[in-house]
């Protein structure tokens, strides 16, 4: 799924970026002295302004250097990639989804054999919430009790679902998407499920009851977890305000949390995405259920700039992380 919760999922478009003041000399200037570059940065969304300046810093520590592609400057970065003038060894897009102005960039990066970054064929398979819930089973991973049903445009007319497993109420979800797009939280009858499908018609629907967090000293115990190049991030998240705090080696300790290490590892196995985050409840009952599987591209805002924003600690590591990836390829 595509995490972009409260600002990114709303699909803000690109307005002032840094490079957007520079001149086409300037542009060009940056484009010549970076012909051949470790790491190129594709992005569109102003509020990963914070992750470009970190990356930038952990490339900078490493004697890497980083391109950054903005739809300022990307034609004249394809047109160097065209001409042979520029090339770039890893690359981590995080436009093309929005925008499909950097696909030209996507497909150089395969075809000249960069190293991908989260793929675009990869991260699209982990988007179908309905594939990662199968997968999860299969891998013996607890997930909310769910029922899938086919899209709409395949299978018009369906009998009536034995709705009793998911509770009184329960969740409507598409198959892909993100940011609450389509989703209805509050839904109760068959009839609702039914006419709900036919906003996507082409897309599975899952039914998913809703899970209810343990309390710990009075907080949910509701989860983000982050991963990145195999570090594991782990944060209580409110699902209600969507505010970070980093979960603590002495709170993992006391609440009994380490188990959600070892989820996040379980899940990275699946997905085979270098960044990505997942959300993960733990029930009255004690077990780690995975209640958002797999989100691509994760929303980085610095928590510094944003109230509901990732930890600024956490996004500087996760930059050093992908650095590192570039470093050793």
């Amino acid at each position: 799924m595509k995490e972009r919760p409260i600002v990114r999922e709303r699909r803000l478009k690109y307005s002032t970026l840094s490079t957007s003041t520079l001149t086409p000399a300037a542009i060009a200037s940056i484009i010549v002295s970076m012909t051949r570059c470790d790491l190129c940065l594709a992005w569109n969304w102003e509020h990963d302004a914070g992750l470009a300046r970190l990356l930038d810093e952990a490339c900078a520590r490493r004697g890497l250097t980083l391109l950054p592609v903005t739809p300022a400057n990307l034609d004249p970065v394809l047109a160097a990639l065209a001409s042979g003038e520029s090339r770039f060894r890893v690359f981590l897009d995080r436009a093309s989804d929005s925008d499909p102005r950097f696909q030209p960039l996507v497909d150089w990066a395969r075809t000249n054999s960069a190293r991908r970054i989260n793929p675009q064929e990869q991260a699209r398979w982990t988007h179908d919430k309905a594939t990662m819930h199968l997968e999860f089973l299969t891998a013996g991973l607890e997930t909310p009790h769910t029922i899938i049903l086919p899209p709409f445009r395949e299978q018009p007319s369906l009998p009536p679902a034995d709705l009793g497993p998911l509770g009184g109420r329960f969740a409507i979800k598409p198959g892909r998407g993100g940011g609450g797009e389509g989703v209805v939280l509050e839904a109760g009858s068959w009839e609702q499920a039914f006419a709900v499908r036919q906003q996507f018609p082409d897309e599975k629907y899952l039914l998913q009851a809703h899970v209810t967090p343990r309390l710990l000293d009075g907080r949910p115990a509701w989860f983000r977890v982050l991963a990145c190049g195999g570090a594991v991030y782990p944060c209580w998240w409110d699902p209600r305000t969507h505010i970070y705090a980093r979960l603590t080696a002495e709170e993992s300790a006391r609440f009994g949390l380490r188990g959600l290490r070892e989820v996040a590892r379980r899940i990275a196995q699946i997905c085979r995405l270098d960044l990505f985050s997942t959300e993960i409840a733990l029930t009255a009952e004690g077990r780690f259920v995975v209640v958002d599987y797999v989100n691509d591209p994760v929303d980085l805002r610095l928590q510094s700039a944003a109230a509901d924003g990732v930890p600024d600690a956490i996004v500087e590591s996760i930059a050093g992380r992908l650095a590192r990836l570039a470093e050793r390829v």
